[in-house]
């Protein structure tokens, strides 16, 4: 019922256009408004895979803040070598709240560029902004240089009047006009808001919200909306390392780990040794993650994570004010955190 709605939509957009004096010939492909170029017919939109890992990756500044292209470049080499789903890209990790629209769409593009469709690799692009029409805007952008999904952070200067009914009214306004998927994205320890499960669960009734990545940490919540969305093609991802094999026992398909920068491959494996039904061995390395996971999100953030790449052949380079570089305690507690279960030396 979903994807009919969907096709509806898209079918009376053309039908409003022709209307307005085009010719039939509008139809052929190369002819066509660019929204409708772009745009997904809902079947395939709800049948988008999202099994797997997608790490939300960083972004490498020089000295003088612009961003490091060689380094970026250097990264994805790498990281190319690990069986990822696709890439996040302008995510939490990525320091977009201090990046101008102009850099989240270059950085995207040249994402894009290094990772082309014929790899099969998804790139979705965090393009939540304060405002409904800001975020609208931002979708169109970034789908027009690549982006086969969009990430949609909670607004929250405005927390209060944040309440189930603005947030179902921003994310179905986004979705409506978003000419690539949707996916909500919770994170509570950054913008003090949680999407709810109730809200969850109705958003997926919509025909372009494919998906939700939860950082929150709440498994029976993740398991709740895997559960109660199982008939809407609705994927539900954990936005963390930290409980990913409990989340894809409850119902969770892949993950978006910000240590996915620094150990993707063994959050890769853990999946597979799940699919494989080796859960002793799943929980066992599962276990060996919490505490590198912890070190760079909760404890040291983005900071944390770019010092820490160092220490497996990536670039993090710096920072972009007003964060600052760790001290040297800080860095070594890091690096125990890391030593400690085996991953470098102490």
């Amino acid at each position: 019922m979903a994807a009919f709605r969907g096709s509806y939509r898209i079918f009376s957009q053309v039908s409003k256009h022709l209307n307005h004096g085009s010719s039939m010939s509008i139809l052929r492909r190369n002819h066509l408004p660019q929204w409708l170029n772009q745009t997904r017919f809902i079947s395939e939109a709800k049948n988008l895979d999202f099994v797997g890992v997608m790490p939300p990756i960083v972004t490498p500044f020089k000295s003088d803040g612009s961003m490091d292209i060689a380094a970026i470049e250097h990264n994805v080499r790498v990281w190319q070598e690990i069986p990822f789903r696709g890439y996040v890209v302008l995510g939490s990790n990525g320091e977009y709240v201090f990046m101008s629209s102009d850099e989240k769409v270059q950085l995207l593009k040249m994402i894009r560029d290094l990772v082309p469709p014929s790899t099969d690799k998804l790139i979705i692009g965090g393009s939540g902004c304060e405002s409904t029409s800001d975020t609208v805007e931002m979708c169109q952008k970034l789908a027009d240089v690549g982006a086969d999904a969009v990430l949609v952070v909670t607004p929250s200067y405005y927390g209060g009047r944040m309440t189930p009914a603005a947030l179902a009214n921003h994310y179905e306004i986004v979705a409506d006009k978003s000419p690539v998927p949707t996916l909500v994205y919770s994170v509570p320890a950054c913008t003090g808001l949680d999407v709810s499960a109730e809200l969850a669960i109705k958003l997926s009734e919509h025909p372009n919200i494919v998906g939700m990545k939860d950082s929150g940490g709440n498994v029976s919540k993740i398991g709740l909306i895997a559960h109660r969305t199982r008939n809407n093609n609705f994927s539900v991802i954990a936005g963390s390392a930290g409980f990913f094999l409990p989340s894809l026992t409850v119902g969770a398909v892949g993950c978006i780990p910000g240590l996915g920068n620094v150990l993707g491959a063994d959050i890769c494996e853990v999946l597979r040794l799940f699919q494989a039904g080796k859960m002793e061995e799943a929980t066992a390395l599962q276990q060996r993650l919490i505490a590198p996971n912890t070190a760079v999100t909760a404890k040291f953030g983005v900071p944390g994570m770019k010092t820490a790449m160092s220490w497996f052949g990536l670039k993090g380079g710096y920072l972009r004010q007003p964060l600052i570089p760790l001290t040297e305690s800080e860095t070594q507690a890091l690096r125990k955190d890391f030593s400690t279960e085996g991953y470098i030396d102490e």
